[in-house]
């Protein structure tokens, strides 16, 4: 039997249709999902840079031609970039890598005490890196001494790229403290 529009309209106001209680927390839970991928892209960074050094690295150890068993004694090494043109490539690769984090880190009140944490850490590296150079110039060229600074630079720059993940952290939990006390 036919129900006449204007009856069903009326039990239909009559329901009140709204949100369960717990809404507003499976949303927010589902939005943190949404957020977890962009950590992945970092690693997925760290994973690219770590297959092209070692691509660089086993095409400069197979290459005979690439590097001479004894450099003529008017070159002197003075960084990674003096032994050859990949090397100066990797090293500058992790250099502009490096200050590109530096330059981008978000410095406030509230990440002062993690920033300095972390970039005494950096300076202790950046420090070892100056001293392994100078191993470098002194000995010559040494596998051990090559794979060291290679390995400061990617020590370096996982630090700041922790370091950013750190402060994007303590912002989100300051932003989240922040929305709590104005509901």
């Amino acid at each position: 039997m036919p129900k006449d529009l204007r009856e069903i309209v009326k039990e239909s106001q009559n329901l009140h249709i709204g949100l369960p209680e717990d809404h507003q927390k499976r949303f927010e839970e589902r939005l943190k999902k949404l957020e977890q991928p962009a950590v992945n892209n970092r690693f997925l960074f760290l994973k690219i840079a770590a297959s092209l050094l070692i691509l660089l690295g086993l095409g400069y150890f197979f290459r005979s031609d690439s590097v001479p068993a004894e450099l003529p004694a008017e070159v002197k090494i003075t960084n990674l970039g003096s032994i050859s043109p990949e090397m100066k490539q990797i090293e500058n690769y992790y250099l502009t890598a490096i200050n590109y984090e530096m330059a981008s880190l978000d410095v406030n009140p509230q990440s002062k005490q993690i920033l300095n944490t972390y970039l005494e850490k950096v300076a202790g590296l950046t420090e070892d890196y100056k001293q392994l150079t100078e191993e470098l110039a002194q000995k010559g060229i040494d596998e051990r001494t090559i794979n060291s600074l290679i390995t400061n630079l990617q020590l370096r720059l996982q630090l700041l790229l922790e370091l950013k993940d750190a402060i994007n952290d303590l912002k989100t939990e300051n932003t989240l403290k922040n929305e709590k006390l104005s509901v």
